[in-house]
């Protein structure tokens, strides 16, 4: 996929310079993103966004993001270009490392973008990495993809869409009853935040090889999410031998899509 931005280059200092503009538009992302969130995203979400204190009217240094990040669970953010290769992001995510392309969405596409930016890593993901158990499990999934041949990381890819971009989890005790939302490509999403809570998609408990057998679009509504039962099944889930599961839905094979197949074929 060809990249229509630039990521900005930090300076001497390490200080990475936005425009009035990108500030700007900064704000209204996060301001509209706070409403929306309300009462939808998961208690360690909130916990993990207070402790990173994100300013509504400036684009964060990445250094201040480290400041939280590392003495919470020994991650950091670090400046990639718009677009990295797979092994290049396994890598980084086996080393404690999350990858953040340090340019800020267009006016025009404030409501989708179909590859990450600044907004979308940090508010999205950022606030969960202060977290034990998302933390690991990311960190788990960087070393197995890392390990992971071509096609066991096409399979692989399915994980992480359905729990780090879009899982959603029971409400614990201090939320009430519901769902909420933990994964970033919610999060970061005025559109999907609404309608992933709506009760148009199809809803299923968290099952490892049911996850690893189900097609996805990156350009689409998700016509299924998968509901873990709290966010400490992650760390069980990273526990478990991910890799059997993997082999065993290759044996499988896929379930048919929920959704028209996009023109041009992407492997999902």
């Amino acid at each position: 996929m060809a990249t229509l931005y630039t990521a900005h280059q930090p300076d001497a200092q390490g200080f990475i310079h936005y425009d009035d503009e990108e500030q700007g538009t900064w704000q209204i992302l996060i301001e509209r993103q706070l409403a929306a969130l309300t009462g939808k995203a998961c208690d360690e979400y909130m916990a993990g966004l207070a402790r990173l204190a994100l300013h509504p009217d400036r684009i964060p240094q990445l250094a201040e993001i480290n400041a939280v990040l590392q003495p919470a669970t020994g991650w950091s953010v670090v400046a990639v270009p718009a677009l990295i290769s797979f092994d290049r992001f396994f890598s980084l995510l086996a080393n404690r490392q999350f990858p953040v392309a340090t340019f800020i969405r267009r006016r025009d596409e404030l409501d989708y973008l179909q590859e990450p930016d600044i907004f979308h890593e940090l508010f999205g993901h950022c606030a969960m990495l202060t977290n034990p158990a998302f933390a690991h499990f990311t960190h788990v999934y960087g070393q197995l993809g890392l390990k992971a041949s071509k096609e066991e990381r096409v399979f692989l890819a399915r994980l992480y869409w359905f729990t780090v971009e879009f899982g959603l989890v029971q409400g614990e005790s201090g939320q009430g009853s519901g769902l909420r939302i933990y994964g970033g490509g919610i999060l970061s999403s005025i559109g999907e935040t609404g309608y992933a809570l709506s009760g148009q998609p199809r809803l299923q408990p968290f099952d490892l090889v049911e996850v690893l057998r189900t097609p996805y679009r990156i350009d689409i509504m998700q016509p299924i999410y998968f509901v873990l039962p709290s966010l400490d099944a992650l760390y069980q889930l990273a526990e478990q031998d991910i890799m059997a599961g993997v082999n065993e839905a290759r044996r499988l094979g896929l379930h048919p899509p929920r959704f028209t197949p996009a023109a041009s074929k992407q492997a999902s």
